[in-house]
């Protein structure tokens, strides 16, 4: 039975290892920390969100064996607007990413430091982070062997690290369950927060899986009769990384002072109250968040700029492998330096804001379309449900918008 299962693990837990990156959990810390449980509801909204998208992309993917990049390229007929949809989702996913993958490394590396101090070398006139490069290096040996299989494994076993890590973290706080089931399901909201609602979905339903899942699915997945094990693999997977960020937020909650900022504040803060163990679990956890997002965000990348672009795909191809190699390397050397690129970051999220509705419409546009998906087009409940999270996703990227530009 276990080998049943483990053989039809899927993509899955690679889409849920991208969307728990640094950013994400620390995130969830400063929900827990700034207002407790009374938000876990908006992760729970953000698995449903998540699932449906998803899912839609994966069908897409083993049906038509195409990503969803190819495809929105070669469905738009418009000249104008099919090259304005290829610069918005270039923009947004290859210099998104481009932008976060320091962030990612230096997520991996703050869980290291945590445990092991901090450690560096000078060259020069520089001084390198060792961690930074060890965690990219790692990165690095991963993505140019260029077997999705090698990389599939290794992602979930660094998944069900970083789940353990995070649960086990949580239950050592000793949450109050039933405070946590209507924080879960009860929406409330506290003066304030709207911007932290926003940030909690905004980090779990990611433009860049919808093209990260689809690209993928055809690597595990070739025929229609698939379409169950992909479902069951997006839904487990996805509420699996929805629990590990509602872990997060239980964890911070316990945390009396608001003098927390990060993830390695969280560690520092849990120690004094439930001891040294905390501290370990939950900078194993970061690490593995960390080092995933490392890999999954220039993997990304790649895949949709040779989408765009109508070059292969193939993981071992020498333009895949320099898209990501490019997007790496950059972390790399970002984050050994403690370069903070924010004016890029800044520019990233804009993209990002515009880019989750955009990307969001032309997929429900295209799983309507009969020439594309025959019989397996979208029903009418996955229409209602998908429209509903266009509205939110127009709403999530409309307001980060005014938000970098701090309009409010």
């Amino acid at each position: 039975m276990i080998k049943n299962w483990l053989k039809n693990i899927g993509p899955g837990p690679l889409v849920a290892a991208a969307f728990i990156g640094p950013g994400t959990v620390t995130m969830c810390t400063l929900a827990g920390v700034q207002f407790g449980y009374a938000l876990l509801w908006a992760m729970s909204l953000s698995v449903i969100a998540t699932i449906v998208l998803q899912e839609m992309s994966s069908r897409l993917g083993i049906i038509t064996q195409k990503g969803l990049a190819q495809t929105i390229r070669a469905e738009i007929k418009s000249p104008v607007i099919k090259g304005l949809a290829v610069f918005l989702i270039l923009s947004a996913i290859v210099v998104g990413n481009t932008a976060y993958e320091a962030g990612n490394i230096s997520g991996g590396v703050l869980g290291l430091e945590a445990v092991f101090g901090k450690q560096t070398i000078d060259v020069g006139l520089f001084s390198f982070n060792i961690f930074s490069v060890l965690i990219g290096l790692l990165a690095f040996i991963l993505l140019y062997i260029g077997n999705y299989k090698v990389i599939e494994r290794v992602l979930v076993a660094l998944v069900i690290l970083m789940s353990l890590a995070f649960f086990i973290t949580a239950i050592l706080t000793k949450p109050n369950f039933l405070e946590v089931l209507k924080g879960a399901f009860v929406p409330t909201y506290p003066q304030e927060s709207i911007f932290t609602i926003i940030g909690l979905i905004g980090t779990t339903v990611v433009p860049y899986n919808l093209f990260l899942h689809a690209s993928l699915v055809k690597e595990k997945w070739h025929d229609k009769g698939d379409l169950k094990y992909a479902r069951k693999d997006t839904v487990v997977a996805v509420i699996l990384g929805g629990l590990v960020s509602m872990s997060v937020i239980v964890s911070s909650a316990a945390i009396q002072t608001q003098d927390i900022n990060n993830a390695a504040d969280l560690a520092k803060g849990l120690e004094p109250l439930f001891g040294a163990f905390s501290k370990y679990f939950l900078a194993m956890g970061l690490f593995a968040a960390g080092i995933t997002s490392a890999i999954t965000a220039p993997l990304a990348a790649a895949y949709v700029a040779c989408g765009c672009l109508g070059w292969t795909s193939h993981l071992k191809s020498t333009r895949f492998r320099s898209i990501w190699m490019f997007i790496l390397v950059f972390g790399i050397v970002s984050s050994s330096l403690g370069i903070k690129s924010i004016e890029i970051i800044k520019f990233a999220q804009v993209a990002n804001g515009i880019l989750l509705p955009v990307v969001a419409g032309f997929l429900i546009w295209v799983m309507n379309r009969t020439s594309v998906l025959g019989v397996y087009k979208n029903s009418s409940r996955q229409n209602i449900l998908g429209l509903a999270i266009l509205a939110i996703t127009v709403f999530l990227g409309l307001k980060s918008i005014l938000k970098v530009f701090e309009v409010f």
